[in-house]
């Protein structure tokens, strides 16, 4: 096993390409964002004309995925690379923070902490969902439509109405400093406040479908999103500073790395977080000779991830052993 260093494992790359790989792009972020909202729309019309139908369910599971696939563009708005403009930036924060259940203010501060401690236990990383000993149920349940509502007490809604009524929960307590603990559960209560309205608006006219386009993405839409998100630590070494040992890339085919804004090209991007994600896959090309083989496809990822979590469960000292150059 490799040891830990004082500083965080950096490959060699030119300078002026990464200079030009670290440029930003409103026209990029439009393009986007644009294609993104104009899919979802889609899919939530199909889901609106043939309600009644058995069509319909099908049409809310696909505009359920990518629903929950605003998970890219908060994180991607999150750094600050989406767009060249701090206004657009922001402003599609607050939207996908809202779609994703993401709390704006506490996820902010926990991912910057998720870079600067990627896997680490003390101090602890947040963002990672599955830690060892891995919990088999709450694995598998990330990819069945509602299973997260068995376990509620776990989910980000519970976090944010927990946030809402006041109490300080471990990762406020741990990431986010005091000062800023108050924006925290204020925005948590706007966020409960729209999801209140909805249910009311709901009850009101006697019918689902606002709930299920507003509020339930998050329970019945996961599947796409959790597929992506879980290849990117699980079952790999932890407490450790280089990320080519913590962290995981893998290639995706071109839908779907649209839905996940490229962010596939993960430790490229935990290497150097200021390159847009639209920017990773040349970046990748200029450095992957110095990086571990990319997983192909999510099967290739998942047939090292699944045996991991089993072995993991007997054993929670396991860890993915990795070909990485010198």
């Amino acid at each position: 096993m490799k040891v830990d260093l004082d500083k965080w494992y950096r490959p060699e790359v030119d300078k002026e390409e990464f200079r030009k790989l670290c440029e930003k792009s409103d026209w990029a972020g439009f393009k986007h964002v644009s294609i993104y909202f104009s899919v979802l729309i889609f899919f939530g019309y199909l889901a609106y004309a043939t309600w009644g139908t058995w069509w319909s369910l099908l049409f809310f599971i696909i505009y359920g995925n990518i629903y929950a696939c605003s998970d890219s563009i908060w994180h991607e708005t999150g750094h600050k690379t989406a767009f060249k403009s701090k206004f657009w930036n922001n402003i599609f924060y607050q939207i996908s923070s809202y779609m994703d259940n993401f709390e704006p203010v506490r996820w902010r501060w926990s991912h910057f902490k998720h870079h600067g401690f990627t896997a680490y236990d003390d101090p602890h990383d947040f963002e990672i969902a599955i830690r060892k000993p891995t919990d088999l149920f709450l694995f598998f349940s990330y990819f069945i439509p509602f299973a997260p509502m068995l376990t509620f007490h776990k989910t980000l809604q519970f976090e944010t109405i927990k946030h809402a009524i006041g109490i300080t929960t471990p990762v406020m307590e741990q990431c986010i400093p005091e000062k800023e603990r108050s924006k925290c559960r204020n925005s948590a209560r706007i966020h409960v406040g729209i999801w209140l309205v909805v249910i009311l608006i709901s009850i009101f006219y006697q019918t689902w479908l606002p709930i299920l386009y507003l509020v339930l993405p998050g329970f019945y839409g996961k599947t796409l999103v959790a597929s992506f998100g879980l290849t990117q630590h699980t079952g790999l070494q932890e407490n450790i500073k280089d990320h080519r040992y913590s962290t995981r890339t893998v290639y995706l085919n071109p839908v779907f790395s649209f839905l996940y804004w490229h962010m596939e090209y993960h430790i490229e991007h935990h290497m150097f977080p200021t390159v847009p994600s639209y920017n990773l896959p040349k970046l990748h090309n200029l450095i992957k000779d110095q990086m571990p083989p990319a997983k192909n496809g999510l099967w290739g990822a998942y047939k090292e991830i699944i045996p991991a979590i089993f072995k993991q469960a007997r054993n929670p000292n396991y860890k993915i052993e990795l070909s990485v150059p010198n």
